[in-house]
């Protein structure tokens, strides 16, 4: 692993909670990354899955430059290049793909793939990588299956996301196993649409919180 990417990862452990975001208006990314770095959260997982993605990773980038800013839900190479070009640190995606691995990992790109089973994690140990998201977290077992598999992969460390929400994110932050977790919750869409900047910052402040009181 280059020190670059080291580093990215090193980021996201001591910021702990990555605010996983969607973006429909790229007129909001803008007081979205102040409520995110004002709150404590200096990061920003920006899923691909709308036609502002691109845009709203510029303006984050741009606007944020201390921000660990990177897309999520990336599904092809064509979206690496296009989220890197805007100024994205990292790539995430949903599944294992071989190819977006490898392709990143020739370019000195940071990614994190989605794992679910045992035969995943270690195809993602067979590429030499030491991060992996997991995914969907809850509906796949949650904690218990991370300890339990990551008590044979000892290599790996995992970031759960999917059902992460205040009520069990302490839990998960405990866990040797996990660098990071991420999560929607004090960033849904409804909020950023009302333009509810002010009650996101406060809910990202009470997650930032979190992290202090579990990471010790």
């Amino acid at each position: 692993m280059s020190a670059k990417t080291e580093a990215v990862f090193k980021k996201f452990e001591e910021v702990g909670i990555i605010p996983v975001v969607v973006l429909n208006d790229a007129a909001d990314a803008e007081p979205l990354g102040k409520a995110l770095m004002e709150g404590g959260l200096p990061a920003a997982e920006v899923t691909f899955r709308t036609d502002a993605a691109e845009e709203s990773i510029h303006i984050l980038s741009e606007k944020y430059p201390d921000m660990l800013v990177g897309a999520g839900t990336v599904l092809t190479i064509d979206q690496v290049d296009r989220a890197v070009a805007a100024g994205a640190k990292f790539i995430v995606a949903p599944g294992l793909d071989e190819e977006i691995v490898k392709y990143c990992l020739d370019k000195d790109i940071p990614v994190c793939p989605g794992t679910q089973t045992a035969s995943e994690m270690m195809k993602a140990l067979k590429l030499g990588l030491g991060y992996v998201k997991f995914f969907p977290a809850e509906n796949a077992g949650g904690l218990k299956m991370i300890n339990a598999i990551g008590a044979a992969l000892t290599a790996l460390k995992f970031m759960p996301t999917g059902g992460i929400s205040e009520a069990n994110v302490a839990e998960y932050l405990q866990s040797k196993k996990i660098f990071c977790c991420g999560g929607s919750w004090m960033v849904k869409g409804d909020l950023i649409k009302a333009g509810e900047f002010d009650t996101i910052k406060a809910k990202v402040a009470e997650a930032a919180k979190i992290v202090r009181d579990n990471r010790k």
